[in-house]
């Protein structure tokens, strides 16, 4: 439903507008009224936009307004679940209210973040499930919530840390859903969400959803997500690594083995005479067993793992994955045999359909080219594709736990190329690699490009709107634009209207050591001791790698000890992400050293957060299979890796991490950057010119002096 109103954009946001006059506070921001008649252009033309919006401008206000005003059915959908219950429950109630505006507005997450009622039961009646008796005090607290509770949101549950492993069992996946066969479908949650989002005009998801529906529609399964007329995406730097994740799959011997667990336990409890549970069980588990010993020679290999090109002893582990998936198929027949006895049985069938599909990717096309045997071929026998009438009751329920079965081996394909790259349909070339953990062995399949699938997920007459505060590198969109095949979007940028050259300062102290050098981390801890001295508020340590989170954490902590600083010191690890924000926000002084997730989407406003420190320049590490096959095949097209994609990454990266320093127009502090690099090497200045314009300097006594001048009115 498009709701007209009579006025223009601007109108809404001008100092006499419904805005101002609902809002208290409000001031009239021109780049937020120029980046909202953006959209308003984009959703009217039915085009795509991609909009970079510095910090400060009000991009969810931008595109709101113009998204109730004109944009239909709206699907808005972010890169966090804080960032979507924000949206939800603060900033779209307030800016409906403002605008008077009659439109319904709907919350969808993901089923893993919806109690699931068959799930819960089972669990209370299985008192061997209960771990500890913080679970059983844990799972009373989810039955009241269950009862009474309108969504079953887990989020809405704070009393059961989000991280409890309990969760995983209250809660439903894709391949252990009984769908209509569920005793409680009358009351699921995930059910009554998904409804609620087919009916309401604004629907608030997240990437990650939305990937798991693009997921869903190429493997021609039911869709999750309602039909919209707009779509817009919030912290869309986001996109190219969730759809990549999203596009891509993974199995490990744990899941292999739990599996085996499941099946045993279903097939005993409902079809004891049918099989012999307990040895097939204890065959896959074997058979598991095996693949791990196989993988044994990758403790010898970089980060414990090798694509599959260059896997040791590869005759071994190919023999091992033969007789895996021989076994994983043979246990998914017996289950089909008897799924019709009970949910569970189809349930524990579908899961074994969906793993045998993922080492599917990894069998074919094998070392020799050729296509592997189509999964469970004699006992299947349904064509994903085929109309509903021309396939049995039975294969009907479980084509949605196989339907990409035979999508990925149906046809021939050509054999891998030397980077391990496997041609695999609908998504295109795969990248293929094996990881060993301590106790399992994982197997990884991932997209060499998620271009092609992404972009013809857009329908014709639908808007789409990409924006955040990093897409382009120094203004150029192409990085962004090429990765997801928006190469046709229009593109623009508005500058954040924070006073930067005053409010903060980029150091980049002199005389550092190589970062690779054995000596760097404990040259950053001692250059970066003056600064915490100075700086009147916490500190942010970012770092690169978990490795080095750890060198400088306990780097810190010598030094606090030798100096005789009390200064709470928090490290990535200790605690979730949220309980060690929620500290840093409360103590004094603190000092918290972070890697990769604290490098965006970390909100601490005011004197909370005056220093911000960066270790080294973060390019992506090379021994990362997905990167390595990606930078080879631009080398291969007769690219230049380094700066068609190395370059733009680190500075997409670089310029998140800078922006956790300046959020509101009261903030200030240093940025400093203990790579040299960004100074003293050529592409440098491509790097440090993609940041906001933050006063520079080498020298400590001017970022010493920074401090002083700034810290002086808030003493006097």
């Amino acid at each position: 439903m498009i709701f007209m109103f009579d006025s223009d954009i601007a109108d809404y946001f001008s100092e006499q507008g419904p805005l101002a006059r609902a809002l208290p506070g409000y001031r009239s921001r021109p780049a937020q009224v120029e980046l909202a008649e953006a959209i308003g252009r984009a959703i009217r033309e039915r085009g795509t936009l991609v909009a970079e919006a510095g910090t400060g401008i009000g991009k969810a206000w931008a595109y709101l307004v113009p998204a109730i005003v004109q944009g239909g059915k709206v699907l808005i959908s972010t890169g966090t679940r804080t960032l979507q219950d924000q949206l939800y429950g603060r900033d779209l109630p307030r800016v409906r209210q403002a605008l008077a505006a009659p439109v319904s507005v709907a919350l969808l997450k993901g089923r893993g973040n919806y109690v699931c009622h068959y799930h819960l039961d089972r669990l209370q009646g299985d008192d061997r499930a209960l771990k500890s008796r913080s679970e059983i005090a844990q799972l009373r607290k989810i039955q009241l919530f269950a009862g009474i509770s309108k969504t079953g949101d887990r989020a809405d549950l704070g009393d059961v840390p989000e991280d409890a492993d309990i969760w995983q069992r209250v809660t439903s996946t894709r391949e252990n859903c009984l769908g209509q066969d569920c005793p409680r479908i009358r009351d699921c949650f995930v059910v009554k969400a998904r409804r609620q989002a087919q009916e309401a005009d604004v629907v608030v998801v997240n990437h990650a959803l939305f990937m798991a529906d693009l997921v869903l529609r190429e493997e021609g399964v039911t869709d999750l997500l309602p039909e919209a007329d707009t779509v817009i995406f919030d912290e869309a730097h986001q996109l190219p690594d969730t759809a990549t994740r999203f596009l891509g799959s993974s199995v490990s011997t744990h899941q292999l083995m739990d599996f085996g667990r499941v099946m045993e336990a279903a097939g005993l409890a409902y079809a004891r005479e049918a099989a012999s549970w307990g040895e097939i069980s204890r065959r896959l588990e074997t058979a598991a067993r095996e693949l791990r010993l196989a993988c044994a020679p990758l403790e010898r290999m970089p980060g414990r793992k090798a694509t599959f090109e260059a896997m040791p002893e590869p005759e071994v582990f190919d023999a091992a994955l033969a007789h895996l998936r021989d076994v994983l198929d043979a246990a998914t027949r017996a289950l089909l045999g008897v799924a019709e006895k009970h949910p569970d049985l189809m349930s524990a069938g579908r899961q074994g359909a969906q793993l045998s599909m993922r080492l599917a990717r990894w069998a074919a096309p094998g070392r020799d080219g050729k296509t592997a045997p189509k999964p469970l071929e004699s006992g299947w026998g349904t064509d994903a594709n085929a109309p509903a009438d021309e396939v049995s009751d039975e294969a009907t329920t479980m084509a949605a736990g196989a339907a990409c079965i035979s999508a990925d081996t149906s046809s021939p394909n050509p054999p891998t190329d030397v980077f391990g790259v496997a041609p695999q349909t609908p998504q295109g070339p795969m990248v293929r690699w094996v990881e060993q953990g301590l106790h399992h062995v994982r197997l990884h399949a991932a997209p060499l490009s998620v271009a092609q699938a992404f972009s013809r997920y857009r329908k014709p007459e639908q808007a789409w709107v990409l924006t955040s505060a990093t897409l382009s590198v120094h203004g150029d969109f192409n990085h962004f634009t090429e990765q997801l095949g928006l190469e046709d979007a229009r593109t623009a940028r508005w500058e954040s209207p924070f006073d930067y050259a005053s409010q903060a300062l980029l150091f980049v102290p002199q005389g550092m050591p190589e970062p690779q050098s054995p000596q760097f981390t404990e040259r950053f801890v001692q250059t970066l001791m003056p600064l915490l001295q100075a700086s009147p508020g916490g500190a942010l340590v970012l770092c690169t790698t978990l490795r080095a989170v750890e060198r400088v954490a306990q780097g810190l902590a010598d030094a606090f000890e030798q100096a005789g600083y009390g200064w709470p010191l928090l490290r990535q690890g200790d605690a979730t992400r949220r309980e060690l924000l929620d500290r840093f926000a409360k103590l004094d002084h603190p000092v918290l050293v972070g890697s990769a997730s604290f490098w965006e989407g970390i909100d601490l406003p005011g004197e909370i957060l005056t220093l911000v420190a960066i270790d080294k320049l973060p390019f992506a590490p090379p021994d990362d299979p997905v990167i390595e096959a990606r930078l080879r095949a631009c080398r291969a097209q007769g690219g230049n890796p380094f700066a068609e994609y190395q370059l733009p990454e680190a500075a997409l990266a670089l310029k998140q991490g800078a922006g956790r320093l300046i959020r509101t127009e009261q903030d200030w502090g240093v940025l400093m950057v203990g790579d040299a690099r960004l100074v003293e090497k050529p592409y440098g200045k491509r790097l440090w010119r993609g940041l906001p314009p933050f006063a520079r300097t080498r020298s400590m006594d001017e970022a010493l002096a920074f401090y002083a001048r700034r810290a002086q009115p808030a003493s006097a």
